[in-house]
């Protein structure tokens, strides 16, 4: 009977019942109503206290060892909810008049965070993928919740097509490696692997085969090239504050599950996978950076950019070292910001102006100075301009690999970095330098997406000036793993 501490996963069992509180006061109090002003507050305040539950449950094991509740798990656990708390705040202006169904999204909302909060404490291959498919079912519904538009259905439908094949890859490796060594705890599969093959040197082409097929599958979650072709698409058809989500919280715990399978099993084979992982950082940099110079649609500019970004996250990831996986957290933890604020003003511009086209944006700057100051610094973060987050998050990135001597791949990230200054910059020119045809009246904001936008201001701004408290806090995350 495996030992089970129901104190590790309070956060968990919390949401999970706020998730179920949601929807029986979205039917009992407000049912028959249009208008539902304090659902949001109701979602947001569950995951609020999700958080905190966080940070006062402590660290150890549970479920037999296949849950393990560390510093890691920790960091990208308050990532999710993060994210989680911002497509919230952002929702609450996308809302129609006489949308319904409002407690199911939030419901939804709750349950896929709740996976993702077990996907990146899982130590064992069968409670990662259970968690994994907790990820991404609810996530499946929210992107096709916009049913009367059929570009929602659409990317509804390619996420699902998508997501089962992925699925059906990590699984067709997490079994390959179950036949090889009999075990499923990460931990006991490397110790296996160390034992019986690498001893020998009788690996074969099992092993190799196997981690191909986990990194294609988690390469599908994370949108690398070239497993990216759904992103642009669904990023443009699905609710704005989905795609939100999808791409920080997502990503978030996609590649804290990549780093837990790598860093924990295979260290020291990394002779069959690092190799590949490095060309698709490459891939991911040169391709997302280059197509999206020709994007005129804000939200598939946003996807490429997305594409580029997890290009830059696994420069880190491949130099294989305690810096590096801090610096994937930290880079990470400013996406967060710096994306959500990015698509809150896109949520905030559509609503006034009913268009996602760049060209829009035109005079935007005197329409709505703060939406187009937020825009701003945010695609400033992005890019990696001083002295905002983003770039003391690519700082490190790229120092982790020059001490692991990745010369040539922190080059490619720099000269990628500079391709993508140009279509960044081209946003902020023509919101503060193009005239509008049809000059409109200024913007109102929701209380909700406003706070957002300043949220995701702020810690632009404050992760840039202190930096060195939140690298603390990832390189606590990153010495749980041995190098």
């Amino acid at each position: 009977m495996p030992s089970i501490d129901f104190r590790l996963i309070a956060p968990e069992l919390f949401l999970t019942a706020w998730a179920f509180v949601i929807l029986f006061v979205d039917l009992f109090a407000w049912r028959g109503r249009a208008q539902k002003p304090g659902l949001p507050w109701l979602a947001a305040s569950g995951f609020v206290v999700t958080a905190v539950l966080v940070g006062v449950v402590g660290q150890g094991e549970t479920f037999g060892k296949t849950l393990q509740v560390d510093s890691f798990a920790f960091m990208f656990q308050m990532i999710c909810v993060g994210a989680a708390v911002f497509t919230v705040m952002l929702s609450s202006g996308m809302w129609s008049e006489g949308t319904g169904h409002k407690g199911e999204y939030y419901a939804l909302l709750a349950f896929s965070v709740v996976g993702m909060m077990f996907l990146v404490a899982a130590d064992d291959i069968l409670t990662l993928y259970v968690a994994l498919e907790l990820t991404t079912i609810p996530l499946f519904v929210l992107v096709a919740y916009a049913k009367r538009d059929r570009r929602s259905i659409e990317a509804g439908i390619k996420y699902l097509v998508i997501g089962a094949f992925s699925s059906a890859l990590l699984l067709f490796g997490l079994a390959l490696l179950y036949g090889l060594t009999g075990e499923t705890g990460l931990p006991e599969i490397k110790r296996h692997l160390v034992t019986t093959f690498f001893r020998s040197g009788a690996v074969g082409v099992t092993l190799p085969l196997a981690l191909l097929f986990v990194v294609a599958g988690l390469g599908f979650k994370l949108a690398v090239v070239p497993f990216h072709a759904w992103a642009p698409d669904v990023y443009e058809g699905a609710p704005t504050a989905v795609v939100a989500f999808l791409s920080v919280a997502s990503k978030a715990a996609g590649m804290a599950a990549f780093t837990r399978i790598f860093y924990r099993s295979f260290t020291m084979s990394t002779g069959d996978w690092l190799g590949p992982v490095i060309v698709l950082a490459v891939l991911a940099m040169v391709l997302g950076n280059t197509v999206a110079l020709v994007q005129h649609n804000i939200k598939r500019l946003l996807a490429y950019s997305s594409i580029a970004q997890i290009g830059y996250v696994l420069v880190g990831f491949c130099a294989m070292s305690e810096l590096g996986a801090a610096s994937v957290g930290m880079y990470l933890l400013v996406y967060l910001f710096a994306n959500m604020g990015a698509f809150g003003v896109a949520i905030a511009v559509y609503n006034k102006i009913g268009s996602y086209e760049i060209a829009d944006y035109a005079s935007l700057s005197r329409r709505s100075p703060q939406l187009a100051a937020i825009m701003s610094l945010c695609l400033l973060s992005l890019t990696g301009i001083p002295p905002l987050a983003g770039f003391f998050g690519k700082y490190y990135l790229f120092l982790a690999a020059v001490e692991q001597r990745l010369y040539w791949l922190v080059i490619v990230a720099l000269l990628t970095s500079v391709v993508s200054l140009y279509y960044y910059a081209g946003v902020m020119r023509v919101m503060y330098f193009d005239a509008s045809k049809n000059e409109a009246p200024g913007l109102s904001i929701p209380l909700g997406t406003k706070a957002a936008l300043w949220l995701a201001a702020a810690g632009v701004v404050l992760v840039g000036l202190f930096p060195s408290y939140f690298l603390g806090w990832a390189e606590a995350a990153a010495r749980v793993f041995k190098f």
